[in-house]
């Protein structure tokens, strides 16, 4: 299925496999009694700078690192156009007092709303301090401390229906859009939870938790960005890069919280299209079952999905060329070295690379970036069935070489050499390939949950991707490069090598890396182009949540609109 082409410079295609070997349970289905609906967050953000907004909130966070925050508090004169009635200074003194700029801490009280001309019911009034200083490896404002500080403040408040503004105070060497990332993540969008037309469902649960859940409230959320004067930012460019993160990574979100009985590869690629269907600068391809294999894409057995896209505004030769590759498996069991019950639980979330890209491409997209940026989405389901990958299979992978398959849970890396192994060989304008995937369980162990596992061909792109990440929030922390020491865990008798490696305690998360790496063009290495690995099955999720990690640092690979300061 190809769209058809374009005038203009913008282009996604996609490969499709539509394959499951068992029938797919029906997605609508009626259940007994009136009393139930399906029901998904309807939490609306707003990043529109306009005053009016401020005099319907009925509750108001103000987050910012302990010491932006005094000198917000010294401002008296400007309570009035903060928040649209005067709280009395002592209570924010003394509010500001009561938490430290040593660790994330806030406060919450209830004021009386004096001043505004139309009389308001009292007022919550949330402060949220951030530590003062952080060490090096992590985001200055320390964004994920402030995720977990405005979820939690809004649980607190009970805002279920209500407008809550958050007030950021942002330095002004801080860009919006990774603040604004934070806020998204702390509102995702799915929910399958049920909600009772009664209350006597929750009042007879034996103290069990209730069906509602905050994630599910109805509310509206306005932020508020203010700069290192107490000055409300109103830059046109700077607040729609805020927006487009935000949104990007509660659609990365959304997708990753999805369950596979609804996102299958091919509600995937739907997802894709529907994403553009308006926008005329994109187009879309898939290559989709048997014609993967008929191609040559040994490692696809299953699903897959390339996408490409060009900035229109590119039309200069001095631009930077990126490639962005990420696979989505959209559900791995194992395959036949099947998943035990615990290990498989939460497989749903094995597709986060391929959904933050997506959230991080789509802003991107929308932002008109000057780049010049192919993505390619390699979507699969690692399932059991009659046409399923055993282990001592031998399979040819795009790039020509062979590779015995001793683990069929090792299946990421071979979806991803075969992308890798397609834009090397295809696309000779690319100077950078980037493949992003929650590859390996052993990334955690070596860079830990918050920080992905990175590996790179040169010293300098290394850097790069780490200044990327701290700019952006999406932290990574470079893996051992040496590939001349560990290839020799995937030496083969019978093939050219296998796919899983022979000693687990020899930095295998960079051996999966060098996998990928081992399938790249000899002509792009030969013209030393650029290679970026991204392993983050660590900061992918969040207690049985998705993060929506990908989407800033992709945002700020590409120099997005709006993802530094300059």
């Amino acid at each position: 299925m190809v769209m058809q082409p374009l005038t203009t410079a913008i282009m996604m295609l996609l490969l499709i496999t539509r394959a499951s070997s068992f029938a797919t349970p029906s997605h609508h289905r009626s259940t007994s009694g009136s009393a139930f609906r399906l029901f998904a967050s309807k939490t609306t953000i707003s990043f529109d700078p306009a005053i009016d907004i401020r005099d319907k909130a009925t509750s108001t966070i103000v987050i910012g690192r302990h010491s932006t925050l005094k000198t917000l508090i010294e401002q008296q004169d400007s309570y009035v156009s903060y928040f649209g009635f005067r709280p009395h200074p002592d209570i924010l003194s003394a509010m500001h007092k009561s938490i430290t700029g040593n660790q994330a801490t806030s406060s919450l009280v209830i004021v009386p709303t004096v001043g505004p001309a139309i009389p308001r019911p009292p007022h919550k009034l949330t402060l949220c301090s951030l530590q003062n200083k952080v060490t090096r490896n992590n985001h200055p404002l320390s964004v994920h401390s402030m995720s977990d500080m405005i979820k939690s403040s809004c649980s607190s408040i009970k805002t279920s229906g209500n407008t809550v503004r958050i007030m950021v105070c942002v330095e002004d060497e801080y860009p919006l859009g990774p603040v604004a990332a934070a806020i998204g993540r702390a509102f995702p969008l799915f929910s399958k939870k049920t909600k009772s037309a009664t209350k006597d469902d929750d009042d007879n649960n034996d103290g069990e938790e209730s069906s509602s859940d905050d994630d599910d409230e109805e509310r509206m959320i306005h932020v508020t960005f203010l700069n290192s004067k107490g000055k409300v930012v109103k830059n046109e460019v700077e607040i729609a890069a805020a927006k487009e993160a935000a949104e990007g990574v509660r659609l990365a979100c959304r997708l990753v919280d999805t369950h596979p009985e609804e996102l299958t590869t091919t509600a995937f690629a739907k997802e894709c299209y529907d994403l553009f269907e308006s926008d005329e600068t994109v187009t879309i391809e898939e290559i989709v079952g048997d014609d993967l294999k008929d191609r040559g894409y040994g490692g696809v057995r299953t699903t897959t999905l390339q996408a490409g896209v060009f900035s229109d505004s590119n039309t200069n030769k001095d631009f930077l060329m990126n490639l962005l590759h990420f696979f989505s498996i959209v559900y791995d069991t194992g395959g036949l070295a099947i998943k035990s019950r615990v290990g498989m639980c939460g497989m749903k979330h094995d597709m986060g690379g391929a959904a933050g890209v997506l959230g991080g491409f789509t802003a991107a997209v929308r932002l008109r970036t000057p780049r010049k940026i192919r993505l390619m989405l390699c979507l699969a389901e690692n399932a059991i069935g009659p046409n399923s990958v055993r282990n001592d299979d031998i399979i040819t992978q795009y790039s020509g070489k062979t590779v015995e398959i001793n683990n069929s849970d090792a299946e990421g890396r071979l979806v991803l050499s075969d992308a890798v192994a397609h834009a090397t060989k295809h696309f000779d304008d690319c100077d950078l390939v980037v493949d992003m995937a929650t590859l390996t369980g052993a990334q955690l162990v070596s860079t830990g949950k918050m920080h992905a596992g990175i590996l790179a061909n040169t010293e300098e792109l290394e850097q790069l991707a780490v200044k990327a990440g701290l700019a952006s929030g999406d932290l990574c922390y470079p893996l051992l490069y040496a590939p001349e020491l560990l290839k020799k865990e995937f030496n083969s008798k019978v093939a050219d090598m296998k796919n899983s490696v022979k000693d687990r305690s020899n930095a295998q998360c960079s051996c999966a890396g060098h996998f990928i790496e081992s399938h790249i063009d000899p002509k792009y290495v030969a013209r030393k182009g650029g290679w970026l690995h991204v392993d983050m099955a660590g900061p992918g999720s969040k207690a049985e949540r998705g993060t929506g990690y990908g989407v800033g640092l992709v945002l700020s690979l590409v120099g997005a609109p709006g993802s530094s300061r300059t």
